[in-house]
């Protein structure tokens, strides 16, 4: 009787952790980890589509969470983090940003995607995620694993076309301040080889809160939910749990 009542206990008193995913994920991103936490964290997945700015996304996900929740940001999620610390960060109790950069948006890294985004609108069709994306997107040891592909390959189909120039159009702002002022437990993880958002760019997050713990996965790129679930897991569980 005494070990139910610990573990109803233990349930009841779980934080809300929200997991923000990235450019064309959904909740299949956090999968893994979802089922991995779900005994010491109510794990709720972040929607983000359906604004044209950060903001609007930072106040929709805001408004559906109590008082004081954990938070952890994958890539595009992680600057949606660093918006909701700029509105609500008294009530972020710990941050984990995941292959992310707190650097705001270069020209170049605009022209970009506005590239993406021509390809996209005059090819008329859409295609997600193919083995051509895949050799930026992870660790070369994984190019031939066909069940990852289509994990990422279908967040994308799913998602679709729309979805992609919506968040391709979301700019991306400097993150270095609200970063500096962040005094609670906080997560930085990387690929060792993630080409979109490189170690470099890490350690810079690093520098602003030195408090924060530091991990870089090897053999990994930048999907690292999905390339090391249980490392990532693991991460996440010690970051839930530290004092």
């Amino acid at each position: 009787m005494l070990a139910g009542l610990y573990r109803l206990l233990r349930v009841l008193s779980r934080p809300t952790l929200l997991l923000l995913p990235g450019l064309l994920n959904d909740a299949e991103l956090w999968r893994d980890q979802v089922a991995a936490l779900s005994d010491v964290a109510h794990c709720v997945v972040g929607d983000l589509t359906g604004s044209d700015s950060l903001r609007g996304l930072s106040e929709r996900l805001l408004a559906t969470m109590p008082e004081r929740f954990a938070l952890a940001g994958f890539s595009l999620g992680g600057y949606v983090a660093q918006d909701l610390l700029r509105i609500g960060g008294a009530r972020v109790q710990r941050l984990a940003l995941l292959d992310t950069s707190a650097r705001a948006d270069t020209p170049e890294r605009v022209e970009q995607r506005r590239a993406q985004e021509a390809s996209v609108r005059v090819a008329g069709s859409f295609h997600g995620f193919g083995e051509s994306l895949m050799r930026r997107y992870v660790d070369p040891s994984r190019l031939g694993d066909q069940a990852l592909l289509q994990r990422v390959r279908g967040m994308t189909q799913r998602l679709g076309p729309q979805v992609f120039l919506q968040q391709s159009q979301l700019a991306r702002g400097d993150g270095h301040a609200v970063l500096r002022q962040f005094r609670r437990p906080m997560l930085v993880l990387w690929g060792e080889h993630d080409l979109i958002t490189p170690p470099k760019v890490h350690q810079e997050i690093l520098e602003l809160a030195p408090h924060a713990r530091g991990l870089e996965l090897s053999q990994c790129g930048h999907l690292s939910p999905l390339e090391k679930p249980r490392e990532v897991s693991a991460a996440l569980r010690q970051w839930l749990l530290a004092d």
